[in-house]
Order: C-alpha cells, then sequence, then structure tokens
C-alpha cells in the first residue's frame, strides 16, 4: 500500500527522536561528541519525561518560553523543544489521518481539499513548519524536509490512486493561480533621470576590477541566464510555485502593508496558496495615504530564507560568482565604518524577496555588500551615496530600544520638502532592475526598491 513507506519513515523518525538519558552536558574541554551535547537536555527533567507523550502541551510551553525573551537570547534548550515537540506532534497527526483513511476507505485529502477529510495535512504541514519558522529547527531540518517531502509524495499516490479507481472527485475551485504566470504589467514607473551604469555579461575579473577602483552600483545584464529560475523550472508559473510547496500548503511569514516603516504594517504567517490567492493577482495599487491606516490589500514574502524551508527551490538557481570576490570595507568616515565590522561570512546569506506590485523597502542601508537578482518581474531602485548620509535622516533607536538608524525617515517618493529640507540636495542613481539582472549594491549604500510587477527576487550578501 502507499501508506507503507510514509509509515516505516514514522517509525524510523520516532527512534531517532529518542533521547539519549539526561546527563551534565560536556565541559569545554571535553573531546567527545555525541547525543550528550544536544541542548534539548538542558531542559527540566519533568519536562523531558512527557515529550513522547504530550508533544502538543510543549509545544505550548516552549512557544511561551521563547516569546518570553529578545530573539538573541532565547535559550536553545526551548528551541530544541519546540521542534521535537512539533515533529512528535506531527507524526501522531499523520499516523490517525492514514489510520482514518484506511478504516472507511475514503481519500485523506486532495490538494484541494483542505475539509474535514484534508485537515489533517494541512495540520501536519502546519506543525513542521512553525518549527522552522520558529526556531530554525535546530538539528532537525533534513529530517522534517524528509518528511514533508514523503507526506506529499503519499497525497499525490492517494489522489493519483482515486482518479484511477475511484468516483471523479469534486472540482477544485478555480482560483487566480490557475492563471498561467505572473503579471508582469509594469505599474507607476518613475522617469529615470540619473541612471545606474548597466553593463553585460560582467566577467568575474572586471567585477574584481570595479570593487577596487569604483565600488560604485552596477546592473549587470545576462549574469543569470543559465538559472532554471527563469527557464525550465520558471518562478514565474503559479503552478510551478505550488507544486513545489506542497499544492501552496508550505506556510510563509509575510509583512502585511507596503513598508516596514507605515503605521498600519504587520506580520503573520499564512500558506503559499492564500498568499499567491489574495495578494499576487490583486490589481489594487497601494498608496502613501493608505497606508497610514495599514492595509490587508498588500503582503510582501521580505527578506525570507525561503531556501532553508524549502531546499528544492535552492536548486533553480545558484550563487553569482560575483560573491566570492574580497570587496573593500565600508569606506573611512562613513557610518558603517564607525561601527564594529561584521565577522567574515563563511557563505553568502540569502533571501527572497517575493510580492505584488507596489512592495516597499524603504531607503536603507546594509551590514554587507549585496548582489540583488531579479527572477521575476520588474523593479524600481535609488541609491544614495554613504557620503549622503547627513541628507537622508536616519533613524534612531526606537521605542523598545530597537536601533533603526540603518533606516531613513524619508518616503522616498512622497518626499515632504518642509519635514526633510536637506534630501532634495541629496545626489542619487536611480535605475529598472529586471528579469534575468543583477542590481550590486555597495556595503553602506542607502537603497530604495519599489516593485513595479508582481516581482521575486534574491538577494546575496557577502563580504
Amino acid at each position: 500500500m502507499p501508506a507503507l513507506p510514509l509509515l516505516t519513515l514514522l517509525n524510523r523518525i520516532t527512534t531517532e527522536l529518542t533521547l539519549p538519558k539526561q546527563q551534565p552536558l560536556p565541559t569545554s574541554s571535553s573531546t567527545t561528541k555525541d547525543n550528550t551535547d544536544d541542548t534539548i537536555l538542558q531542559c527540566p527533567l519533568s519536562t523531558l519525561s512527557i515529550l513522547p507523550t504530550h508533544p502538543l502541551a510543549l509545544i505550548k510551553l516552549a512557544h511561551d518560553k521563547i516569546h518570553s525573551y529578545p530573539f538573541s537570547e532565547v535559550p536553545a534548550c526551548w528551541r530544541r523543544l519546540y521542534t521535537d515537540a512539533s515533529i512528535r506532534e506531527a507524526i501522531r497527526v499523520i499516523r490517525k489521518g492514514i489510520e482514518h483513511k484506511t478504516d472507511d476507505g475514503r481519500n485523506g485529502g486532495g490538494a484541494g481539499d483542505e475539509g474535514e477529510e484534508g485537515y489533517w495535512i494541512q495540520h501536519a504541514v502546519r506543525l513542521l513548519d512553525m518549527a522552522v519558522i520558529i526556531t530554525g529547527a535546530p538539528r532537525r531540518e533534513e529530517m522534517i524536509e524528509e518528511l514533508l517531502e514523503a507526506l506529499q509524495n503519499y497525497v499525490e499516490e492517494q489522489e493519483q490512486e482515486q482518479e484511477d479507481t475511484g468516483p471523479p472527485r469534486k472540482k477544485r475551485r478555480k482560483g487566480d493561480t490557475e492563471r498561467g504566470i505572473f503579471s508582469t504589467a509594469v505599474i507607476n514607473c518613475p522617469e529615470i533621470r540619473h541612471p545606474i551604469p548597466t553593463v553585460l555579461n560582467m566577467s568575474l575579473q572586471e567585477f574584481e576590477t570595479h570593487l577596487q577602483t569604483a565600488t560604485q552600483p552596477l546592473i549587470i545584464r545576462g549574469a543569470l541566464e543559465h538559472w532554471p529560475a527563469l527557464h525550465e523550472r520558471p518562478w514565474k508559473n503559479p503552478e510551478y510555485i505550488l507544486k513545489k510547496t506542497f499544492g501552496g500548503r508550505r506556510l510563509v511569514p509575510v509583512e502585511i502593508g507596503r513598508s516596514y516603516t507605515d503605521a498600519g504594517w504587520g506580520q503573520k504567517i499564512v500558506t503559499v496558496r492564500e498568499f499567491m490567492d489574495k495578494y499576487m493577482f490583486r490589481s489594487h495599487v497601494f498608496s502613501s495615504d493608505e497606508s497610514e491606516e495599514g492595509d490587508e490589500g498588500i503582503a510582501y514574502l521580505a527578506q525570507h530564507d525561503l531556501f532553508a524551508q524549502i531546499p528544492s527551490l535552492r536548486n533553480d538557481m545558484s550563487i553569482p560568482d560575483y560573491c566570492y570576490t574580497s570587496p573593500p570595507p565600508p569606506a573611512p568616515g562613513t557610518p558603517l565604518a564607525s561601527k564594529p565590522s561584521q565577522a567574515r561570512l563563511d557563505e553568502p546569506i540569502l533571501n527572497t524577496w517575493f510580492g505584488p506590485a507596489g512592495t516597499v523597502s524603504p531607503l536603507h542601508t546594509d551590514p554587507y555588500h549585496n548582489i540583488l537578482c531579479q527572477v521575476v518581474g520588474k523593479k524600481y531602485v535609488r541609491l544614495y551615496a554613504p557620503e549622503e548620509s547627513g541628507r537622508v535622516y536616519p533613524r534612531g533607536r526606537e521605542a523598545g530600544g530597537v536601533d533603526m538608524s540603518n533606516t531613513s525617515e524619508v518616503d522616498v517618493e512622497g518626499w515632504d520638502e518642509e519635514r526633510w529640507p536637506l534630501f532634495g540636495e541629496a545626489r542619487f542613481v536611480e535605475g529598472l532592475v529586471g528579469e534575468g539582472e543583477c542590481l550590486y549594491v555597495p556595503v553602506g549604500w542607502w537603497h530604495y526598491v519599489r516593485a513595479l510587477t508582481a516581482s521575486w527576487s534574491v538577494s546575496f550578501w557577502w563580504n
């Protein structure tokens, strides 16, 4: 039966989740490395003793503990407990769902069936994705991905079996995601007055020379032509994205509102299908007036490491060779130069930016050099050199002690001359970044980005 491989995997994972007897963690001088250095063993013994039998209660406990600390100070044991409890509860849900199907012969839920029969599938996916999103799933990233892949294979086999032998399934409601591709219609494209220099097929040697001599922004064309995401596995095709995200069941964190500096901005976690159906095909264009009150009409999957959560998408692109150069540090006398230097990265930091036309990244700086690669759609970008920092009105520390000095107060395309008089004197360069093109943003350069179409970008930070 199709369920057997999945059940075999559940048994194996359950065995792997068995914890060793709790004992003191090895000292820093210890050379022995085994499961006894697992930080989950720092949780109270009374908590660990009920992990196999009461995972749902421990998910809530660990969630409360995690959110009682600043994110950077969360003890690792609670992140580990949340992860293992989530996996155990997901296994329980999957077993129950399979048993339900076996007992009455009904389908356990298809790709478009999230009613009573299909609820357990979405519930199991939610448990596993929340573990990844909230904790990073320490020690369990591969386990979770393997479990999700096996569950997806099981569901697809069940659907195929019913299609071959059973009565016709109720037709799934056709949503916007059945359209051929995301819209590439350009909305509100500004006139380009101070263009960013643009080059074609820049070699690695030419890029290294540029870093050492000019350290200016560049738009590079032709550097991504080998990416499958642009051709044979196109990210502009909603059906392909649904297929890679378990029929759109996978969860993603999104920002609600035009920009994170707007008063009504917020965050929530939604399924990929909900995100695409509700936000990616809206024709409404978000205005700066609406942003003061907030709006559920626009959402942005912004600065999220989607490739860690869904590794199979990582195979559709590659890190640009430009990210393996040694760029110069921030220029002396600039704001970043006065701050402690960032630790050297072994590998570039990858983030995804996916959203409809009108999403905005407000004027800000990054602590690393950045290659922004445009995979779907087109974006307008404007950049200011570090020397212009005094004219772009950096924010300071805000309520709660959050340091926002890397973000400008200025609404770039809604500039208020009385409020920010010096901004009109700041020199800038600007341009349009289209599909298959890269934008190089030197460290410390202020940059503002607005999507002119439905858009998907990948940024690579390196130093």
